[in-house]
């Protein structure tokens, strides 16, 4: 009996994902519009490629350099009110990528999104195929958010949002609300659902009549923000919260970590000769 020939190389939209290009799905499209070519001819899709490829994305080519060095980077950054979730406003607003650290390759790819007035947790990474798996509804990861509403909240006003609310785009539901405080006529809580869809936790507090005038995004999946990481700060994860990625979206690759160099940080200073070493 035959062996099979083994197939050579890694699947196109899989290859340019993880060198942050985009995910798996935005490069499915970019490969059936024509944008992709290998070698000279338009990509397929299911088409496979290796290093030694020449791989182009409109017109430009993917230099091999970039495509060998795909290690994976994460990071947790803690989003102020007023910042857009965008690469360029037109208008010259404040971007959250503006105070992220420049990547060794590709580029920072936004899990989800929180709007302008939104504050707290944003996860950050190089590898299109994470950030997919992330988002996509059928992973069921919890998001919790801290929400301040203005308004008299019943015990059937929070019975109605843990079973369920009709918003214009399908009904919608927290998995859980917990009162954590406040006076007068604002009130904190806390509530975990299991998508992310535009201003959904603002939109479901108003189905009900109360409004949200803060909200404040503390723990995705397993990754939790806690007081460490100042407003407009960010952090690479710790090596169990890699691991609880990795987990939960069932990635099983051997794609290595990187460790991204800060001002200030050990691994920078531990790089510096020492002052002592001339003498």
């Amino acid at each position: 009996m035959k062996n099979k020939p083994e197939i050579q190389g890694e699947r196109l939209q899989k290859m340019l994902a993880n060198v942050g290009m985009g995910s798996r799905r935005q490069i499915e499209g970019w490969i059936r519009e024509g944008r992709v070519q290998v070698n000279g001819k338009p990509a397929k899709l299911g088409d496979r490629a290796t290093l030694q490829d020449q791989i182009t994305v409109d017109g430009r080519l993917v230099s091999g350099k970039k495509l060998a060095a795909n290690e994976r980077f994460v990071i947790l950054y803690n989003k102020p009110e007023g910042e857009l979730v965008t690469r360029h406003d037109p208008e010259g607003s404040k971007t959250v990528f503006e105070k992220l650290p420049r990547l060794p390759q590709g580029r920072w790819i936004a899990v989800g999104r929180l709007d302008v007035n939104s504050a707290g947790l944003l996860l950050f990474t190089n590898d299109g195929e994470l950030a997919n798996r992330l988002m996509h509804p059928k992973q069921l990861i919890e998001r919790e958010y801290a929400v301040r509403v203005h308004g008299r909240v019943t015990e059937d006003m929070l019975k109605q949002l843990v079973q369920g609310v009709e918003l214009d785009d399908g009904p919608a539901r927290f998995e859980e609300v917990v009162f954590s405080g406040g006076e007068g006529s604002n009130h904190w809580y806390h509530v975990v659902l299991m998508e992310g869809r535009k201003r959904e936790v603002r939109r479901m507090w108003e189905a009900v009549g109360v409004v949200v005038n803060r909200l404040k995004r503390v723990r995705f999946g397993p990754i939790i923000l806690n007081s460490k990481v100042k407003s407009g700060m960010w952090r690479e994860l710790e090596k169990d919260e890699q691991k609880d990625l990795l987990r939960i979206t069932g990635l099983r690759d051997k794609r290595r970590w990187g460790t991204l160099k800060r001002p200030g940080s050990r691994l920078e200073k531990k790089s510096r000769p020492s002052p002592w070493a001339r003498k």
